[in-house]
């Protein structure tokens, strides 16, 4: 959970409204990224010194080896905050309000409803999932500053046993953000800007960022609800949000191997890397029990490579040992050959 902003202005720039390119941060979690954009310049507005605060500290190993190989000077210009610092306004407020001038407070959330309400800690049962951390302390101090905005980022589908369910829901019996605070919400189909917007045209927009599989029904219901025009159509624009668009999308730069797995860094070792995808790609196989025979009969017929070994190995797989441990090494070397195919 992040915010980025401007720097607190002097009294002329506060004046003339002029401030130099670049962000200054506050984040409850400071991780690896934004070491990364301070790297690029992205960050590089100061307050009083400091160009980022942060609550807590959180990456792999190379994150915190960064750290400790930093200058003083580069030290000096990331400090470590209380929570109420960075998560609330009280506490030199006019100081944090001039400070925090156009934020953009960037967080992730589980599901999203068409009236612009979000889910991020807990189910409708009554089952708690996460703790609503700062959430919504930022969210509402994006209400509360000048030119600030809340950022709410959904992923617009999930998997569900053998069958896939929209992340966007016409409503949902649990909410962590009230639709009163709703904003912007992002989704891998696009940016819905909702903040002062109608019912009509926030669920308008929530639908041009929904999944195409799911957005058919969830019209029907806000027609039957009379929150949408019965002549309201999607428009052609964003008829098309599938997996298999993002995936063409993203390619020439998967082939050219500008999106690794983990561009930060990680602490997984190049085998655990290579073990993910395809371990993904069985787990995704046994909610569709048919698959299997064909994986189970691909791996028993292929001759695993030198790579491919390493993974078996580290799964200790390498010397079966028994019929289920021989069955488990065809799947997945079946699945290390698949994955190669696949966008990482």
């Amino acid at each position: 959970m992040q915010r980025l902003a401007p720097e607190a202005p002097q009294s002329s720039a506060l004046e003339t409204g002029s401030f130099e390119a670049g962000l200054y941060g506050v984040s409850e979690m400071l991780f690896d990224a934004f070491l990364g954009l301070i790297d690029a310049g992205v960050l590089k507005r100061e307050v009083d010194g400091v160009v980022l605060h942060g609550a807590f500290f959180l990456g792999p190993q190379s994150f915190y080896r960064a750290l400790r190989e930093m200058t003083p000077q580069q030290l000096a210009r990331i400090q470590m905050m209380p929570v109420s610092f960075t998560n609330e306004l009280y506490g030199d407020e006019a100081g944090k309000r001039r400070a925090r001038v156009d934020a953009r407070f960037v967080n992730n959330a589980m599901m999203a409803t068409l009236m612009g309400a979000v889910i991020s800690d807990g189910l409708e049962n009554g089952q708690v999932v996460s703790g609503v951390g700062g959430q919504y302390n930022f969210v509402a101090q994006a209400f509360a500053l000048e030119g600030a905005r809340s950022i709410l980022t959904v992923e617009s589908s999930r998997q569900a046993g053998a069958g896939t369910l929209s992340n966007i829901r016409w409503s949902y019996g649990h909410e962590t953000i009230p639709r009163h605070l709703r904003d912007i919400v992002i989704t891998e189909y696009g940016v819905a800007d909702l903040r002062g917007k109608s019912d009509a045209d926030v669920i308008a927009a929530m639908l041009a960022v929904t999944d195409s599989r799911f957005q058919g029904e969830l019209m029907r219901q806000a027609k039957e609800a009379g929150k949408l025009p019965r002549r309201f159509e999607i428009p052609a624009a964003h008829r098309n949000n599938a997996p298999e668009r993002i995936a063409a999308a993203l390619k020439p730069a998967r082939d050219a191997g500008l999106l690794p797995s983990f561009p930060f860094g990680s602490d997984f070792t190049d085998v655990e890397q290579r073990l993910i995808p395809a371990l993904q790609l069985l787990q995704k196989a046994t909610r569709s029990p048919q698959r299997l025979p064909g994986l189970l009969w691909e791996g028993f017929l292929r001759q695993p490579d030198a790579a491919d070994s390493a993974c078996l190995a580290r799964l200790g797989l390498d010397r079966p040992g028994s019929v289920s441990e021989r069955i488990y090494r065809a799947l997945v070397s079946a699945v290390l050959q698949q994955s190669r195919a696949k966008p990482g």
